[in-house]
């Protein structure tokens, strides 16, 4: 796995701060728990929405795009859609590796 994104990702996992599916994010937003969330690009348009809502509502960064299944490689598991991130610089980390692979830097 050469994507430095997923390998954080991974790390942020081993480290405790990954809420991992839709009940939970959905519960951690509402808790003020998670400053990121991020969706697979194979998420309905329902659940699309109701993030975005939730996560413009908290003030919740929000990532869309990875697939699911790099998702759920990342973190030992086949499928994932939906990942909350419970600590803020993991958060801030993420979206800035989440960039610079979305524009090659």
């Amino acid at each position: 796995m050469n994507n430095k994104f997923l390998q954080f990702l991974g790390l942020t996992k081993k480290s405790g701060n990954i809420l991992e599916g839709y009940n939970k994010c959905e519960d951690g937003i509402k808790n003020e728990k998670i400053h990121l969330v991020i969706l697979s690009k194979e998420c309905s348009e329902n659940t699309k929405n109701k993030f975005k809502n939730y996560c413009s509502k908290q003030k919740v960064l929000l990532i869309q795009g990875p697939s699911k299944y790099d998702l759920g490689c990342a973190l030992g598991k086949s499928e994932l859609n939906v990942l909350g991130v419970k600590d803020e610089n993991m958060s801030k980390k993420l979206k800035l590796l989440y960039y610079n692979m979305e524009n090659n830097i």
